[in-house]
């Protein structure tokens, strides 16, 4: 299955723990030290570098980009990281996210209350992914290097939902 961004409920609504989908329009990387200064900046009541509504952010960073290529391997880092900064980004708007692992009762709670999806990419997906990705640009933090935010322009990345807006785990049984 397919699916755009920016996401919509009812499209959130529509995914089912365990599928499989190919994600197509733009994401945003964004991992610890980006997602630290995210809240520094809600906190001052700035604005974000970009609009979280309906948008992904995807836990990675790219590896440097080979001649070529619209970037390096880029695969999912470990969600738990972000656990800490999750369940207010999802309170502003983020609706999805992308990593690998488990969330914490926090995150999962605030899926499901914010209709929102947690997305994983397979282990030693990278190389698949970085493929997926056709044009990058840095949005925000560019002095962060790999972790600054960039914006990907994706053509169907895989991925496998998580957590639905459900509270359905694949972790879980």
């Amino acid at each position: 299955m397919e699916i755009f961004t920016p996401l919509t409920t009812d499209a959130i609504k529509g995914l089912k723990a365990g599928q499989m989908v190919h994600i197509t329009g733009h994401i945003y990387t964004a991992r610890d030290a980006a997602h630290g200064r995210l809240i520094e900046l809600l906190e001052a009541g700035r604005p974000m570098p970009f609009d979280f509504d309906g948008n992904i952010v995807f836990y990675a960073g790219p590896a440097p980009t080979p001649e070529g290529a619209a970037c390096g391997s880029i695969g999912p880092t470990t969600a738990g990281r972000m656990d800490l900064y999750a369940p207010t980004l999802i309170k502003q708007g983020l609706k999805a996210m992308i990593g690998k692992g488990l969330r914490n009762d926090k995150v999962v709670a605030a899926i499901k209350d914010y209709d929102g999806v947690y997305f994983v990419g397979v282990g030693g997906v990278a190389a698949l992914m970085s493929k997926c990705v056709t044009h990058v640009e840095v949005v925000a933090f560019d002095d962060l290097g790999t972790e600054a935010i960039r914006r990907l322009t994706v053509e169907k990345m895989p991925v496998i939902v998580a957590i639905d807006s459900e509270g359905r785990n694949v972790y879980e049984r």
